[in-house]
Parts: C-alpha cells; structure tokens; sequence
C-alpha cells in the first residue's frame, strides 16, 4: 500500500495567506528530513506506534531513537532555548504514547504527525511567553525595567523569525522555475496535485516529483547555511 507523502499537499486544499504559506513550507521540508520516499520506513513508523498503543515500551524507545533528534531539532530553532526544546520534545513522546491508538496512517506518517503536535505546542509556548511579557509589563512598575525585557524578548523572537523567513526565501528563489511554481501552487494557492496538474498541464507523477525534489533542495541549502 503507498504510502502518503510526509508534506500531504492535498490536504491543504484552500488558498492561504503568504505568511501561513510560509509556515506550511517550514513544516514540509522539516518533514521529508526523515525520508519522505522512505515508504518502509514510514511502513515501520506506523507499526511501533500500532505496538505503543498496546503497551509495548520497547515500540517506545524505538520511536524516540528514530525521531528524537529531528524533533528536539525543529522544537530548538523554534524556541531558540536548549532546556524548553528538550522539555517539549518529551512532552512530545508522551502525547504519541498516549495517543498512539489514534493515529490514522491513511492521512500521513507518523513523522509528520509528530512534527505537527511539537510544532503546535511550540507555537503555544512562544504565545505564552508573549503574555507573560505584556502581563510584566502591565503590572510592574516602570523601573524595574521589565519594559525593556519585554522589548528585548519581542526584538530577538522577531529578529530570528525575519531571519528564518529570509533563509526560505532564498532557498525558495534558488530553486528552478518549474520546482518553484509546483511550491507556490500547492502551498500558497492551496491547489491539490491533481489540480496543479492539470494547471500546469503536466503528468501527475511530474507534479508530485518537482514538489518533492523542491522541497529536498530547499533543505540542502538551508542546512549549508546553519
């Protein structure tokens, strides 16, 4: 049985905006990192999870070796901190312990569906730092300087956010034109494969291919620039 790519365009099936098209491109090349056309991996993945849901710790430990250093990886250029990238990668594992029975292999791997709960979490994690930032600067008084702490934090998050957008806009301008316009149909315009096909008039298994060799390229150059 195939098995879904790990970047699933066709289930972003609706136009977005620049910044979630982004985001969504982020988390693609993150996902191939553990070998989208891998199939027996992937294969693999879904049994230890299918094993975890029956209690099995020894499925476990097997997964955490598989995706722990990918996931703690992502979780620390999120979160630019060592200790709460560690953190939420376990706190990771033990969402896919106790979830592992409802995972659907029809609708993706199991790589990237761990991707997606560590990213969402992350998400959280930057958030709250923001409203613990705007309550300190609320609450204190101006001249214990928590003003200047809560600017500092907003200037360095945005900083390293403008930064990783920058990389992806570079590695997205490097790609040749057929690569890019396959990237911008199918995660910025929202089109499925099979609509990108016909868009461009080309054969599918060319569609799905310049995605998937897009995205391997965009990673290679941003992994030289790291």
């Amino acid at each position: 049985m195939a098995i879904a790519p790990t970047y699933a365009p066709d289930s972003w099936a609706a136009p977005v905006s620049r910044d979630a098209g982004w985001d969504r491109l982020r988390l693609a090349m993150t996902s191939t990192a553990q070998g989208a056309g891998d199939e027996g991996r992937a294969v693999e993945d879904a049994r230890l999870l299918g094993r975890m849901a029956s209690g099995d710790r020894h499925a476990l430990a097997a997964l955490y070796d598989r995706f722990s250093r990918p996931l703690y990886s992502t979780a620390l250029h999120m979160l630019r901190d060592p200790a709460e990238a560690q953190d939420l990668t376990h706190d990771v594992f033990l969402i896919l312990w106790e979830k592992s029975a409802a995972f659907e292999q029809g609708k993706g791997t199991a790589f990237s569906w761990a991707v997606t709960l560590l990213r969402n979490r992350a998400i959280d994690r930057l958030r709250s730092r923001r409203r613990r930032s705007r309550i300190l600067e609320e609450a204190a008084p101006a001249d214990l300087g928590y003003d200047a702490e809560g600017a500092l934090l907003a200037v360095e998050e945005g900083a390293a956010a403008g930064d990783e957008a920058r990389e992806v806009r570079a590695a997205v301008a490097a790609l040749p034109a057929e690569q890019r316009a396959a990237l911008d149909l199918a995660f910025f315009k929202g089109l499925t494969q099979q609509e990108i096909a016909r868009q461009l008039k080309e054969p599918l298994g060319t569609v799905k291919a310049r995605i998937r060799r897009g995205l391997q390229k965009m990673r290679e150059s941003l992994a030289r620039c790291l």
